[in-house]
This record gives structure tokens, C-alpha cells and sequence, in this order.
């Protein structure tokens, strides 16, 4: 059995029997003003983060989100969305397709404002989108890339790619490793199911997005998720994985390469009261100004005396400068 099969049964499993602890589902979901959140939808998060940022929301985006689970975050959306279609959720596994739509039904009970016509849940994976070329403003995902080997993970990204207009953004949360996850792990296909062992590490990770053409990503929370003891996973020391949620735009890769935001500051303490470096970057002195980290590290490396720059804060929300 593959691992693409092993993950399909699993989430078959859950889904027909919710499994409260997988990932991070006794965490509280995102709480916004007049939605409630069904019971069964809550024990069925199947996240490790969140990604529904109100800020990426506005005008009424058409949401494209992969792998449904339970059918909290597609809820979510369709509270910013708010008409038929607005969100398409493409799951491949029949059992979850079927509890998303029963979940869905039940928020309609509780939420007045909500339809299920708000989400349509079609059949289809990540590797081949039933949605054509630059047609939604977003597509999300919720701890599921993570599961996919690296040839598989490209093949997503790029259909990501495909599917998203110009200008459009990938938001994704996924645990990320803080060290290569041994190969012992990395082939056990039920924990790469419950993601935990196909995690990248932060660099391959990113690089992954670059790769795929998106030239901008923007961290926007990056924390502790699991950690992987020596006794259970036949380790020979601790292994830390982390939640990384992301933004990544769909715009051209700068010939100087992709802009990553991870929450960098540059702070001009020179003798004038504006430093310009006629690249399009103007510093007021003493004033942090939010930069890339290509930025951060061109700035510092050709002013070393007159510019500090800070460490990455792992959230980062816009307002910078490339």
C-alpha cells in the first residue's frame, strides 16, 4: 500500500469516527463575530495551525481549499465569501466529502447567515485540481502538504500555482521539522498519515515555494507542534517539530530572488535623519522598517555601522518593504 493510500484509509478512519487529539484539535478554532461552530465540527479539525487570516480575506475572495476535513476552515471562509460557490473544497476521500457535507448542514442550523450552497465540496486531490487555470483569488491548506513526498509536494504547489489568478495567495499551515527527519520515520506511512514524519525543514520547505514560482512568502506564525522522543520513535535525541503558517503570492521571482518576510526589522542609527539606498528602501532613524530577509541581509552586510538589523519574530503581517 502506498503512502497516498495508507493517508486516504486513515483519514477515512477519522472521519467516520473523529479521533479528538489528532493534531492540534484541542486548540480553539479562530473565533469571529456571529459564526458558531458546530460540536462535531470542532472534534474534527484536523489542523495543526489556521489558516483563515481575516487581512487576506477582504472583497469577497472565491476560496479554493484542499483536503475539506471536517469542514471547519471552509466554514470559516465562507464567512468572508458569503455567496454560493465562494468556497470550493476538493477532497479525495469519499467518507470525509460526506461528513464535511452532514457538518455543514449543521452550522446552516446554527448560523443565519450561512448556506451550504456557500461551500461546494467536489471530488479531487492536489495533484490534479478540478478548477481551471487563474480562476480563484486564494487556495488554502491545512496541514496536508506536509503528508506528501517531495515529488508529490511540487506537483501540488505547481497546481496551486496553476489555479490561482495573478496576484492571488497560497495560504498553508503545516508542521515543519527542526532537523531531517530520519528515513526510518520518513517511510512509516501511517505517521507520515498523521503527520508526523514527512515534515521538511524550514529551508526546504520555502525553497519548495520558491521553486514553484511564487515570489513572495510571508511567515505569519511559526510555534512548537510536536515533539518526537527518543523511547518512541527509536530517536537518538528529542526531535522538535514546528507549525508554520504562510502566505506565499503569486508574483514574479525578482532576479535577485524570492522576497521571504519572517519579521526581520532594519533600524537606520546613521547621522542623517533618512538614509536611502536608492534601491527604494528609506529608513527614518531610530524607526524599525519591516524588510525581507534578502533585504535585511544586503543592508547589513553594506552598512554595518549605521543599520541594525533584527532577528526573525516568525510573524509578520504586511507593511514591508522588499
Amino acid at each position: 500500500m502506498s503512502y497516498l493510500e495508507t493517508t486516504a484509509q486513515f483519514y477515512s478512519e477519522v472521519a467516520q469516527t473523529p479521533e479528538v487529539g489528532l493534531c492540534c484539535v484541542q486548540s480553539s478554532p479562530l473565533q469571529l463575530p456571529g459564526l458558531k461552530i458546530p460540536c462535531k465540527m470542532q472534534e474534527m479539525n484536523y489542523g495543526c495551525g489556521t489558516t483563515v487570516h481575516p487581512a487576506e480575506l477582504g472583497n469577497q475572495p472565491t476560496v479554493l481549499y484542499v483536503g475539506v476535513g471536517g469542514g471547519l476552515e471552509a466554514l470559516q471562509f465562507a464567512y468572508f465569501s458569503r455567496r454560493p460557490g465562494g468556497v470550493i473544497a476538493v477532497e479525495p476521500v469519499n467518507e470525509m466529502r460526506e461528513a464535511a457535507t452532514r457538518n455543514l448542514e449543521l452550522a446552516a442550523r446554527d448560523n443565519a447567515w450561512f448556506d451550504p450552497s456557500f461551500v461546494e465540496i467536489r471530488e479531487g486531490d492536489a495533484f490534479a485540481l478540478p478548477i481551471a487555470d487563474d480562476s480563484v483569488d486564494v487556495v488554502a491548506q491545512n496541514c496536508l502538504f506536509n503528508i506528501f513526498e517531495p515529488t508529490d509536494l511540487t506537483k501540488a504547489l505547481q497546481e496551486a500555482y496553476r489555479v490561482l489568478k495573478i496576484g492571488g495567495r497560497l495560504i498553508m499551515s503545516d508542521p515543519i521539522a527542526t532537523r531531517p527527519i530520519p528515513p526510518h520515520l520518513q517511510q512509516d506511512e501511517r505517521l507520515r498519515a498523521m503527520c508526523l514524519s514527512g515534515a521538511l525543514t524550514y529551508d526546504d520547505y520555502i525553497q519548495h515555494l520558491v521553486n514553484a514560482d511564487f515570489g513572495q512568502v510571508e511567515i505569519r506564525a511559526r510555534r512548537p507542534y510536536r515533539l518526537l522522543d527518543p523511547q518512541s520513535y527509536n530517536l537518538d535525541e528529542p526531535l522538535l517539530l514546528e507549525s508554520l503558517d504562510s502566505v506565499a503570492f503569486k508574483i514574479p521571482v525578482a532576479d535577485d530572488g524570492a522576497c521571504i518576510f519572517t519579521g526581520k526589522t532594519a533600524i537606520y542609527m546613521g547621522e542623517q535623519a533618512i538614509f536611502d539606498d536608492s534601491a527604494g528602501h528609506v529608513l527614518q532613524r531610530g524607526v524599525p522598517a519591516a524588510v525581507c530577509d534578502k533585504t535585511a541581509a544586503k543592508l547589513a552586510l553594506s552598512n554595518p555601522g549605521d543599520i541594525l538589523v533584527t532577528d526573525s519574530t516568525w510573524h509578520y503581517t504586511g507593511g514591508g518593504c522588499c
